[in-house]
């Protein structure tokens, strides 16, 4: 009998001495569902999944994976899922097919069925002419397809994929979001993503947990989670951003600033309405306005509100930065 949950934490906990990486997390993840873990770099995206990959141990709580306990039955655990790494893990040296082939091995898988999975996941990421060529052919894209062909071959029950477009050109990137929407479209595999790219969470989840310093602020689909907002945001620059949001705030209005861009989002019904009352207040206590704009809610936004800070750009060009130089071979 099939268990009821592809995934189930309680009370799960990490800790390294006094830092809490993940705290008392809780989550129940349906079969078939594509679950996104969104935040920002050190939010415990990737040790969420190392605990429940078997990778790591929690330091309390418990959870399960297909139905097995990630420390009662670990081996069980690790025959039931597939693993995307946020940094590369495939070899350099040997072809596609031969590290698909290495693969099958270390799972024992037999051989008849080797070579047919070995084709379909090949045929699956569109890598069927590069089977034979050399890794160090491969373009980032392509080798980021190999490995969700690896990560597939076993027939997971769960596939869990860690910043699967880290480090990718933008088209590249819309090009990997296809195969994982396709995967999800024509097989039952449970995906768990965890990413923060808004809009890799957008497109590609039917749900997402928002994470923070390790916690779970909420958990819900990404059009439910933005409608939350109920209407537009309201975005203000201006150099004054403190002094307007402190007026805004004791005339009931709920502004999310961030001082160091100079900017004020107001999540509000009637944003246009309100334009002109907004001009009005900064006005009587003498704060310039550089510009406002109007948008719909984005999950950048859902994640402001619930945070009160953004998943800024530069910090996921420190992440890339990171990625890169675990990427480059040694001198």
């Amino acid at each position: 009998m099939e268990p009821k949950l592809a995934i189930e934490t309680r009370d799960l906990v990490k800790k390294y001495g006094d830092l809490i990486a993940v705290d008392k997390l809780n989550i129940k993840i349906d079969y078939g569902e594509v679950f996104g873990l969104l935040g920002p770099n050190g939010a415990g995206k990737t040790t969420i999944i190392s605990m429940l990959c078997t990778i790591i141990n929690p330091s309390s709580g418990s959870a399960t994976v297909n139905g097995f306990d990630i420390l009662k039955k670990p081996a069980d655990v690790r025959r039931s899922i597939g693993i995307v790494f946020q940094d590369p893990s495939i070899d350099d040296r040997l072809t596609g097919k031969e590290n698909l082939q290495l693969h099958a091995c270390l799972y024992d898988m037999p051989a008849e069925l080797t070579k047919k999975r070995i084709s379909e996941v090949l045929n699956l990421v569109g890598l069927e002419d590069r089977a034979n060529s050399v890794m160090k052919t491969y373009s980032g894209g392509m080798r980021r397809r190999l490995e969700l062909a690896r990560g597939l071959l076993h027939h997971p029950k769960v596939l869990f994929l860690d910043e699967p477009t880290l480090g990718l050109d933008p088209q590249t990137r819309e090009h990997i979001w296809t195969y994982i929407e396709n995967l999800a479209k024509t097989t039952e595999i449970t995906i768990i993503v965890t990413t923060h790219y808004m809009e890799e969470a957008d497109q590609l989840c039917n749900r997402v947990a928002i994470i923070d310093y390790g916690k779970i602020k909420v958990v819900d689909t990404p059009a439910n989670l933005k409608a939350a907002l109920k209407g537009d945001v309201i975005t203000i620059i201006t150099p004054h951003s403190e002094k307007l949001a402190a007026k805004l705030t004791g005339l009931r209005l709920t502004p999310q600033t961030d001082s160091s861009r100079d900017t004020i989002r107001l999540a509000v019904a009637n944003a246009e309405k309100l334009i002109p009352r907004l001009i009005k207040i900064a006005s009587d206590i003498e704060v310039e306005i550089s510009s406002v704009s109007i948008h719909h809610p984005t999950l950048n936004d859902v994640f402001l509100h619930y945070t009160g800070r953004e998943i800024r750009a530069e910090e996921a060009e420190s992440m890339l930065k990171k990625h890169m130089l675990m990427r480059r071979p040694p001198r």
